[in-house]
């Protein structure tokens, strides 16, 4: 078993959805205003508005990303405007990991392991 789809609920899919476009670097030409899918692979990442009121302050969820890049990443989510919780950190264990805010307000980490791993 495998998980096979990370789906963000929002009230604005555009607007989330292009978020993840220009941070994933993924232009997929899904452009509709309830359902998106961003990454479709082995697992999928998808915005969707089912309907239903949010007030994007429940902060349930968090996303991790691997980076090959950690400095190319950072500055990137700086252009995107991204609210910086942590900026990249080396962890006792070697690993760098940053933490940012979505629009959304969801919180999503950028980890780069160590080079030995």
């Amino acid at each position: 078993m495998r998980i096979g789809e990370v789906c963000l609920l929002t009230n604005d899919v555009r607007r989330l959805a292009d978020f993840y476009k220009r941070l994933l670097e993924v232009d997929n030409g899904s452009d509709d205003e309830f359902h998106q899918f961003i990454l479709s692979d082995e697992t999928a990442l998808t915005v969707c508005n089912d309907g239903t009121v949010r007030n994007n302050q429940n902060q349930n969820i968090c996303l991790a990303f691997t980076v090959d890049d950690m400095d190319r990443a950072y500055e990137k989510v700086l252009a995107l405007g991204a609210r910086i919780i942590e900026p990249p950190t080396r962890r006792p264990w070697g690993a760098v990991n940053m933490s940012f805010y979505d629009p959304d307000d969801n919180v999503i980490y950028f980890r780069r392991f160590a080079d030995d791993r």
